[in-house]
């Protein structure tokens, strides 16, 4: 997906923060709406469908993470959070609700749009045909189209977000072989660091709930020791 086709929702109770942020977005092609707040948000995305969700997380009633979390039980739009928090285990909270990545405040509007760019890269693309057909793997009771980036349990289709989407897909390219921490975060676009790693990390476990019948002790997306995480198809 490139920026001219996305439609972002900016989502932050400081005005001049939400108009500024708006108005370099949109000179950098995108097609910008913005909200107040959570209940402001949640009207709009009952009536418009978005690309992209960049939440602050300090907000009045109901804050990001509190929102993030609600908005995964239906959606699987990429959600970015922007913290003014410095902490680790805060950030990681916003990760655990759902969220595809976050930004700490202060932050400079190049390094937002390169990381709205980043995950908007990790949305599945449209399936096109091909004369091989589909590729399939086969993950218990699960089954993942690795064309079309989609993931079954029967007929009942498992949402996958944004990140989740880009981990089957680096993983399912080499199956039954491991991909180190540090190799995901590369192919995720984002920053080294042990931060990174560790948003990494809960990311594989949030899609581990999904793929596993007892997700502390993997089948299917597997720890390799000194090695990072494997996928391992029946």
């Amino acid at each position: 997906m490139t920026a001219p086709d996305a439609h972002l929702l900016i989502v932050d109770d400081d005005e001049r923060i939400r108009n500024l942020l708006q108005k370099f977005l949109i000179r950098h092609g995108f097609l910008v709406s913005a909200a107040r707040d959570a209940a402001q948000a949640r009207r709009l995305l009952a009536g418009l469908e978005f690309d992209m969700l960049v939440l602050d997380v300090m907000m009045p009633g109901e804050d990001g993470v509190s929102l993030t979390r609600a908005l995964r039980e239906t959606l699987t739009t990429p959600i970015l959070l922007l913290t003014a928090k410095g902490e680790t285990e805060d950030r990681i909270a916003g990760l655990e609700a759902g969220a595809d990545d976050y930004l700490a405040k202060p932050f400079e509007p190049k390094e937002l749009l390169l990381r709205i760019n980043a995950i908007l890269r990790r949305v599945p693309a449209a399936p096109t045909e091909n004369g091989d057909g589909p590729k399939f793997l086969k993950l218990g009771d699960i089954r993942y189209d690795v064309d079309r980036g989609e993931m079954w349990r029967g007929e009942e289709a498992i949402r996958l977000t944004a990140t989740e989407a880009q981990l089957m897909k680096i993983f399912s390219t080499q199956p039954g072989e491991p991909v180190s921490r540090a190799k995901l975060v590369e192919d995720l676009g984002r920053d080294r660091g042990q931060a990174q790693e560790r948003a990494v990390d809960v990311q594989i476990t949030r899609l581990r709930r999904k793929l596993e019948a007892d997700p502390k002790q993997p089948r299917y997306l597997q720890t390799v020791r000194g090695a990072g995480y494997m996928l391992a198809p029946d």
